[in-house]
């Protein structure tokens, strides 16, 4: 698959990822981990004696999986807790032996509860298990993306022509509409910054307005940041990518001002502020990483 087919099927991942709750989001799990690892084998009740405690398990190797698909993972994160501590339990009395273990969460690309992790990391302690951790939406999708073609096309389904879709479909139009979603940052997100920042946008040529428009931009950076650790490399990888593309193909025919202003034209999906604003922070965040412009010499 080329970048744009991709993002399509990541597209049509996300949306089984939101509508799959219960059942369907163990099963969704479980084709991914058949073909993923060889070894896999799935558990599913069975009469009486249920799954006893066990969703999945690569016996080869000791690891173990317990699967949790909320319908709202924020209201949820109580029975979380609880369900984790209760499988678990149920799990190391019945199975061994037992080397890793992780709880499968359908988080919707919203991240775990810091509360959550705590947990699992204490459970790890006290049974000296070598691994655990929370297997979430962007891990998934990392595994799935790992796959063949066909592989991945029998999880989402086969693609349409990209050619033959109006929808903006693209990283890009995805980020931006994140962007757009928040709301002005009552503190500063980041407490990062790129050292040099004030010397790389004098040595870049940039002017004053174009400087305040950066530097707002970075407010938001950390909420940014937030969004890109709940989603797949593969996800992140592209928007720098875009980015940078973006640059490249224009820095030899602009510079200074002019170089902002046309990245902003060609990465904007249409021409009003509010969507010229989410631009500028992810440009913003690629300014301070240094992949676009050039570091003061």
């Amino acid at each position: 698959m080329n970048s744009q087919e991709k993002a399509l099927a990541r597209n049509m991942f996300k949306l089984k990822i939101h509508q799959s709750n219960g059942q369907a989001f163990e099963d969704l799990f479980t084709s991914i981990m058949n073909y993923a690892e060889s070894d896999f084998q799935a558990i599913k009740p069975w009469g009486n004696i249920g799954d006893r405690k066990n969703d999945g398990y690569i016996q080869s190797k000791g690891i173990f999986f317990q699967v949790f698909a909320p319908e709202d993972i924020k209201k949820s994160y109580p029975k979380v807790i609880e369900k984790l501590k209760n499988d678990f339990e149920g799990l190391v009395k019945q199975w061994s032996p037992i080397h890793e273990f992780y709880f499968v969460v359908n988080d919707k690309y919203q991240g775990i509860n810091a509360d959550c992790e705590q947990t699992i990391q204490i459970i790890r302690q006290e049974y000296n298990l070598n691994k655990t951790g929370f297997k979430t939406a962007k891990h998934l999708e990392n595994l799935l993306f790992a796959l063949e073609d066909d592989q991945i096309f029998s999880i989402v389904g086969y693609l349409p022509d990209p050619a033959n879709i109006q929808l903006d479909y693209s990283v890009l139009g995805e980020i931006i509409n994140h962007l757009l979603s928040l709301s002005l940052p009552k503190t500063l997100d980041s407490s990062n910054i790129y050292p040099d920042w004030d010397k790389k946008i004098v040595f870049n040529d940039l002017g004053q307005m174009e400087a305040n428009y950066l530097n707002n931009g970075y407010f938001q950076i950390g909420s940014l940041d937030e969004y890109l650790d709940n989603q797949s490399n593969f996800f992140a990888d592209e928007i720098k990518d875009k980015i940078r593309e973006v640059y490249i193909k224009n820095k030899d025919k602009h510079s200074g001002t002019l170089l902002f202003w046309e990245m902003i034209k060609v990465i904007t999906p249409k021409t009003e502020s509010a969507y010229q604003v989410a631009v500028i922070v992810l440009m913003a965040k690629y300014f301070e990483t240094c992949d676009i412009f050039e570091e003061p010499t």
